[in-house]
């Protein structure tokens, strides 16, 4: 078989991560998440990695499980170790120091909803849609409830938990599930807009940015204000940052 999770590198550093099993409509199996922890490890070590694309091959970006391998294995010590990797895969992208993007052209569901969520950043067809369905099958989804939350409001993310509904890209769009959404055949371009304007930031600004920005997402605003001063601070010692002040008072371009 083919790889499940396809690799790619531009010379500008932009990465592109596929999910390649069409035939699976690409569902988080063993063998998928084993395959987006390597690459995400991977880029993790790579200093000249600047943003990351997450894709997938096929009609559907990732309905999340793999549903007939986790009926395979009615075993407590199973899932629990399935859903162990699931969520180390999730926390290592929030970790990357670069953003990460989902590109959405299909349906995402239970942890492939989940996916798009844990993403820094996400654009969608117009023809996308979202459901975190686990409910439908008697199982709540717990793990994907987790970056849920953290995007849309709790009524809404709580609605979609419970009733398993689909919601549209557009609906998506307008609760903070993802940043744009575009045409089928405008996607890619959507996707490189954005990709366009990450790239003409410097690197190490938006490593402290995005480490900062998760940080104090969990801390009490005195403590969360205390670590971006800090941050802050630290920042503004970076030599880009003083050339990009520096060119901002002399009504210039920056030369990073």
């Amino acid at each position: 078989m083919s790889e499940p999770v396809l690799y790619s590198s531009s010379p500008q550093g932009v990465v592109t991560l596929t999910l390649n099993r069409p035939e699976q409509f690409n569902a988080l199996s063993e063998d998928m998440l084993t395959a987006l922890q390597t690459a995400l490890d991977r880029i993790a070590k790579d200093d000249t990695a600047r943003v990351v694309v997450l894709a997938a091959a096929g009609k559907a970006f990732c309905p999340g499980h793999n549903l007939k391998e986790m009926v395979a294995s009615p075993e407590l010590s199973f899932y629990q170790q399935l859903f162990t990797q699931c969520s180390r895969m999730m926390l290592s992208i929030q970790n990357l120091p670069v953003p990460v993007i989902a590109r959405v052209h299909g349906i995402a569901t239970a942890a492939g909803c989940q996916l798009v969520a844990q993403c820094d950043l996400a654009v969608a067809s117009s023809e996308a849609r979202f459901a975190v369905s686990g409910i439908n099958l008697g199982l709540f989804c717990s793990t994907p409830s987790v970056p849920l939350l953290r995007n849309v409001p709790a009524k809404a993310a709580m609605e979609m938990l419970l009733t398993g509904d689909f919601i549209t890209a557009a609906q998506a769009l307008e609760r903070g599930l993802v940043n744009r959404v575009a045409a089928p055949d405008e996607l890619d371009a959507a996707v490189d807009a954005l990709v366009a304007s990450i790239l003409a930031k410097p690197r190490e600004a938006i490593a402290m940015g995005k480490a900062l920005f998760y940080r104090q997402r969990e801390l009490g605003t005195a403590a969360a204000y205390q670590l971006a001063g800090q941050t802050m601070a630290a920042n503004m010692m970076q030599a880009s940052a003083q050339e990009g002040v520096l060119a901002f008072t002399e009504k210039r371009a920056p030369n990073w």
